[in-house]
């Protein structure tokens, strides 16, 4: 029902303009009537709010008559990117960037890298003159002995130097992903969690803290490599 028609239902029919002329002259000729006539209109004027209510009522029943606009709501099969901070973590890239290493992702806060663009910046390892085994031989047998069942992902030969990546057991039933790149004497590595804990309403991540840096250094001990350190630089 349109507007016009909800209000002409409603609204009482409008009196009629002999109604003013009337008050006068009944006024003039008998005060008792006059007296009768202003009740009358205090009467109607006491009106006004109800009226002003069910004009509201038409109102709202011609608006919630007409169809809804549509409420952009985003599809869960939408090919648009997620961004958000719980989104980027569910996916983990691993793998050379630009021939290096990767930085730790801003969603990670527990993940140490080499990359100098990390925040969470370390050393590359330095392999001593005096070590003659192979490096990416002596790697893997240093990560059987410290780490949890490890499974090896890549090991490749690559312009940039040797690629090994492997998968440890991490906390809380996940997997965490170590990764190392050899180049003649100098070893970069990257180590992260592949889970990150997020507490609603919070959109910064919960990291496993010193987790991967003990699992280094437990990892740097059992090779004998030199690990420079901002403490060792003063």
């Amino acid at each position: 029902m349109s507007l016009v028609g909800s209000l002409q239902l409603i609204l009482p029919p409008r009196p009629r303009s002999s109604y003013n002329s009337t008050k006068l002259l009944c006024s003039l000729k008998n005060p008792t009537t006059q007296q009768q006539l202003s009740s009358s209109s205090s009467s109607s004027s006491s009106s006004i709010p109800l009226i002003s209510n069910l004009i509201s009522i038409a109102l709202a029943l011609t608006l919630t008559s007409s169809s809804p606009p549509a409420l952009a709501i985003p599809s869960l099969s939408s090919s648009q990117p997620l961004t958000t901070p719980f989104t980027q973590s569910k996916f983990v890239q691993s793998g050379l960037l630009n021939g290096k290493i990767r930085p730790c992702p801003s969603t990670n806060p527990g993940c140490i890298s080499t990359n100098p663009t990390s925040s969470s910046f370390s050393f590359p390892l330095t392999i001593p003159d005096t070590d003659t085994q192979d490096p990416i031989q002596k790697l893997k047998e240093a990560i059987v002995r410290t780490q949890k069942n490890p499974k090896f992902v890549a090991i490749e030969d690559t312009p940039y130097g040797r690629y090994l990546e492997a998968e440890v057991e991490g906390g809380g039933f996940s997997r965490d992903v170590m990764e190392f790149l050899v180049k003649q004497d100098v070893v970069a590595y990257r180590c992260m969690a592949t889970k990150v804990t997020f507490v609603y309403p919070f959109t910064t991540a919960f990291g496993d803290s010193k987790g991967q840096e003990e699992r280094m250094k437990k990892l740097i001990d059992e090779l004998g490599w030199y690990a420079p350190t901002f403490e060792s630089m003063e």
